[in-house]
């Protein structure tokens, strides 16, 4: 079964809000809930979300409001439940 891709935006606007340290707490997270072998973390140009913080996507859910203060929590109360329900 192909993994599905969890888009994280790397566009300039996300890089300037720290992208580079949400990325491996992510892969950290993505890991210790055992999702890394049903999705697969892509990072992506612009999705057009600049001024809603970092922004992932997957599928036709769309997250935003990501920081590095709050990665784990936003993890656990949105991106998590919306892959369990989708894999």
């Amino acid at each position: 079964m192909p993994k599905e891709p969890l888009f994280l935006c790397m566009g300039s606007a996300c890089h300037q809000m720290g992208v580079y340290e949400v990325l491996p707490r992510l892969q950290a997270l993505l890991s210790e809930h055992g999702m890394q072998e049903l999705v697969v973390l892509k990072g992506s140009f612009c999705l057009e979300n600049c001024s809603q913080g970092i922004s992932m996507k997957f599928g036709e859910c769309n997250f935003s409001n990501i920081h590095p203060n709050n990665v784990e929590e936003k993890f656990l109360t949105e991106i998590l439940p919306t892959l369990q329900k989708a894999t």
